[in-house]
């Protein structure tokens, strides 16, 4: 079967236009996916700039539009630090958008245990989930994911290697420039999408938009190796993020 990436680009004035934007998305994906299949199944990110869509979702006028009970929502990545640590990505959900919801099926990392052993628990738990026999990936309906600066997505950043040639779906990786383990999806999951949505805000995301959308310029970036077989790629900038 042939692998076709479709690729669209939304410019929006600001975060909160970007917010707006992805919820119609969202909205969107969701309901074919309820349709074709009876549930929605979605992973998210974390960092800053998810918080205007996850405050969006959580207004009473959004928060109606979407079943959430046949909602199953997942993490691209989680900081190895407990739930109520600050830093924490599902904690960042819990506080901007899960008290505000009626979701009841979330399954985040738990990212209190040690680094190997939180990737492992969550790999069996989306081979249990997804029903996966050997070597098969998970088929998400959509990600919603994030770029930092130095192009890094999920928490797969520049110079590490790991995650490109992999049969795990999650790993444990340790970021030497932070100093900070974390655990991720990993590029084939990533990539066995139906949906990518790239969420981007701020000046300092310009030089590696510009990058990531230059298809005449070498995949060095995370964020550039991100092409969804057989699937959709969204990438929705402000105009900061766009223009530079």
């Amino acid at each position: 079967m042939s692998k076709i990436t479709h690729l669209s680009v939304y410019v929006k004035e600001d975060p909160i236009a970007v917010a707006q934007q992805a919820a119609e998305t969202l909205e969107k994906l969701c309901l074919k996916a309820i349709s074709d299949n009876g549930a929605f199944n979605l992973a998210i990110s974390g960092g800053k700039t998810p918080i205007p869509l996850f405050r969006l979702l959580a207004e009473p006028a959004w928060r109606d539009r979407f079943a959430w009970e046949k909602i199953n929502l997942y993490w691209v990545d989680e900081r190895c630090v407990p739930p109520e640590s600050s830093d924490s990505n599902y904690g960042l959900a819990r506080k901007e958008l899960l008290s505000f919801i009626p979701a009841t099926r979330f399954y985040r990392i738990k990212g209190e245990l040690k680094p190997f052993e939180a990737a492992a628990n969550y790999e069996e738990l989306l081979i249990k989930n997804f029903g996966l026999k050997d070597n098969e990936l998970p088929r998400f309906d959509c990600m919603v994911l994030g770029m930092g600066a130095d192009g890094h997505v999920a928490s797969l950043f520049p110079d590490i290697a790991d995650y490109i040639d992999t049969h795990y779906k999650v790993i444990d990786i340790y970021v030497p420039k932070i100093r900070q383990s974390r655990i991720t999806l990993t590029l084939p999951v990533i990539n066995n999408s139906k949906a990518c949505i790239f969420l981007v805000s701020g000046r300092e995301k310009h030089p590696a938009v510009s990058r990531a959308l230059n298809l005449l310029t070498s995949p060095d970036l995370p964020a550039q190796k991100v092409r969804p077989g057989r699937g959709e790629l969204i990438w929705i900038l402000d105009e900061a993020a766009a223009q530079g």
